[in-house]
């Protein structure tokens, strides 16, 4: 929460999708074990996009643990 997008590609990598929506952006991390989307919105004075909100999911679309798919995420084999 709160990062913005080259903060989460610096955790992450490079996102599998990326939509723009009005001011808003969504980014999507996919590993094997886990799909993340992470919601940006405009914050303070500057407006800078930082995240507000990350959903986590089982690539069949099934509940996965926020922190669990987190984890598996940033240490995905390159």
């Amino acid at each position: 929460m709160g990062l913005t997008a080259n903060e989460l590609v610096g955790h992450f990598g490079t996102p599998a999708l990326q939509i723009r929506e009005g001011t808003s952006l969504k980014l999507q991390f996919r590993g094997p074990r886990c799909v993340m989307d992470a919601y940006l919105y405009p914050s303070g004075s500057s407006g800078a996009l930082k995240v507000t909100h990350v959903d986590t999911r089982l690539p069949s679309g099934g509940n996965m643990d926020q922190a669990a798919c987190i984890f598996a995420l940033r240490n995905k084999p390159i």
